[in-house]
């Protein structure tokens, strides 16, 4: 593998076209872990479909100072679904339970995250996800070369405050690329 294709890394994989996988048509996600050894990344564009925060914490019995927000659950990936991952800002931050990504980002896959953000001790901002994508030794790179996968520099504007509808397009906006241009078919030069 070389340097640059190496480690993404608190970016974004955006799903082209045709990517093959119709649980990731439109996908956005967010990197959280990218090395030799695999990838792994959350993501950030797909609500779950009736589940919101609320719910979550009343699943969990996770009691709280004033009534939760109504914020989407979205669902992370299809590997380990029925786990929770807390994508969120780098304010906050658990010795041993958080992973610091690059300087803008934390994620935290403990029940302690979502008692604080319910009780007002949590991040600045946060997005919960169920579930998460993963990728063995090299297979993530196959999927970019065979033109599965665009990528960019996460933007927080982009992961925690657009709507999930318009992450897609406004990814690709990031990139430079207009989504009515875009064709399922790849090339090589």
């Amino acid at each position: 593998m070389d340097e640059k294709a190496k480690f993404l890394d608190g970016h974004l994989l955006v799903a082209m076209p045709g990517m093959g996988d119709p649980r990731f048509e439109r996908a956005v996600i967010f990197m959280c872990s990218h090395s030799n050894e695999g990838a792994m990344g959350l993501m950030i564009n797909k609500p779950a479909p009736d589940l919101r925060f609320s719910d979550l914490l009343d699943q969990l019995e996770i009691t709280r100072d004033e009534p939760a927000g109504e914020a989407d659950v979205f669902f992370g990936g299809p590997v380990e679904h029925g786990r929770g991952f807390v994508l969120h800002t780098p304010d906050y931050f658990v010795d041993q339970s958080t992973m610091a990504v690059e300087d803008d980002y934390g994620m935290t896959a403990t029940i302690e995250v979502l008692r604080d953000i319910a009780n007002g001790n949590g991040p600045d901002q946060a997005l919960m996800t169920l579930g998460y994508s993963g990728w063995g030794p090299g297979q993530l790179e196959q999927e970019i070369q065979a033109n599965g996968w665009l990528t960019c520099k996460a933007d927080q504007a982009i992961v925690f405050d657009t709507k999930p509808a318009m992450k897609w397009q406004n990814a690709l906006a990031k990139i430079g690329i207009d989504p009515r241009l875009l064709s399922a078919d790849g090339g090589r030069a």
